[in-house]
């Protein structure tokens, strides 16, 4: 590139410098999910051949990948809990020809030698056997993450997962576009409309799509490159300073707040999700979850921090605990929202006890407020 022959001003420098970034960002990403992918195939197809040949398979049964998992485990290597295995295992048996398809030289170039050597040898009957699917399985590697894999091989019809699989990739959906189309049955709506192309159409049009820079937030990312969660899901720099100063409120206020986590990930269903900071409360004898949105309220706000609290609630109480409470904040500038969430307590004193031993609403907001003007936000 002949720099010196271009033309620059400042806003061209500005321009050329962020559409490297992004395009290497983009790269990046492709490359961390591509990797992430394989990894994930190669340790299915391991389980597999195991359960198949193992010679000494016998001894471990029905309970191989409980004790895979914690070897692995013990090795410190992250993302191989027993159903994660479980989840490997079936994307090799769904997407089994990724080794043999005539395009998989390219693969080549990705794993390298000495794994390559454990797999089994291309050979000319596989390749003539080989039945071309819709889209090509190098292509799904390299345009999907192993994130969508997972939604798509929860689907047991064949075409119904081709279906999702092309316009998942048409349109460049988000893995959360994904799952909702999935569940808005769009592939049974498209099979029923008199007029799919425009259905086609319309869907594509209000669909969220995909953003590579983002990909790290991905868990099954972070946990493949020993990321913890804190280091890749705050939302914002200004999200970031706020739970640092939130933190050190809480526990500077004296009423019994012992910290317990930051950015803690729990598994509802099959959903990856993280609240922001956690609590436990030595006087209540109970759990605080504290949410952070940096935007106005919204149901959704709501509805999502009851889902952390009742999951806390069930899974997490011990006995002699009383039910977690949540408490949500949301801020945008200089308007503040404090709301609390209490997981089924229909106890009207006992709630009482919780509004005299939780910060006041007016102190939370009014700190929060201040702590938004300081930042510059």
């Amino acid at each position: 590139m002949n720099t010196h022959k271009r033309k620059w001003n400042f806003e061209k420098l500005v321009g050329t410098i962020r559409q490297v970034h992004e395009e290497m960002v983009a790269q990046a990403g492709r490359a961390v999910n591509i990797s992430l992918t394989l990894r994930n195939w190669l340790i299915g197809f391991y389980i597999a051949e195991y359960e198949q040949n193992g010679a000494d398979r016998a001894e471990y049964g029905t309970r191989l990948l409980e004790n895979l998992s914690a070897q692995l485990t013990d090795g410190g290597m992250d993302g191989v809990a027993s159903r994660s295995l479980r989840q490997y295992r079936q994307f090799y048996s769904i997407y089994p020809d990724i080794w043999q398809t005539p395009s998989a030289k390219i693969l080549e170039r990705l794993i390298p030698a000495s794994i390559r050597q454990t797999l089994p040898a291309k050979s000319q009957s596989a390749s003539l056997q080989y039945t071309k699917p819709a889209i090509p399985a190098l292509e799904l590697i390299q345009k999907l993450s192993f994130s969508h894999f997972s939604e798509l091989i929860a689907i047991s019809d064949k075409t119904k997962r081709s279906f999702y699989e092309i316009e998942c990739i048409r349109g460049n959906w988000s893995v959360r576009e994904l799952k909702r189309q999935i569940g808005s049955l769009y592939y049974e709506r498209s099979g029923l409309s008199k007029d799919k192309k425009k259905l086609a159409a319309l869907t594509q049009e209000g669909t969220e799509t995909d953003e590579l820079q983002l990909a790290i937030r991905d868990p099954y990312v972070f946990e493949f490159l020993g990321l913890k969660p804190r280091e890749v899901m705050s939302e914002s720099h200004l999200e970031e300073q706020l739970l640092d100063k939130l933190q050190d409120f809480l526990l500077e206020l004296g009423h019994g707040f012992c910290f317990e986590a930051r950015q803690k990930r729990i598994l509802i269903g099959d959903t990856h999700n993280f609240v922001d900071l956690i609590f436990y409360h030595r006087i209540l004898k109970c759990h605080v979850l504290v949410e952070l949105k940096i935007e106005q309220f919204s149901h959704e706000n709501i509805g999502q921090l009851n889902t952390y609290v009742s999951w806390y609630k069930k899974n997490m109480m011990m006995a002699g605990d009383n039910p977690p409470v949540g408490i949500l904040l949301c801020t945008q500038r200089d308007r503040t929202l404090v709301e609390y969430a209490l997981a089924g307590m229909d106890n009207g004193l006992f709630v009482s006890k919780y509004q005299l031993e939780l910060p006041k609403k007016e102190e939370m907001q009014r700190f929060i407020e201040e702590q938004v003007r300081e930042t510059g936000s």
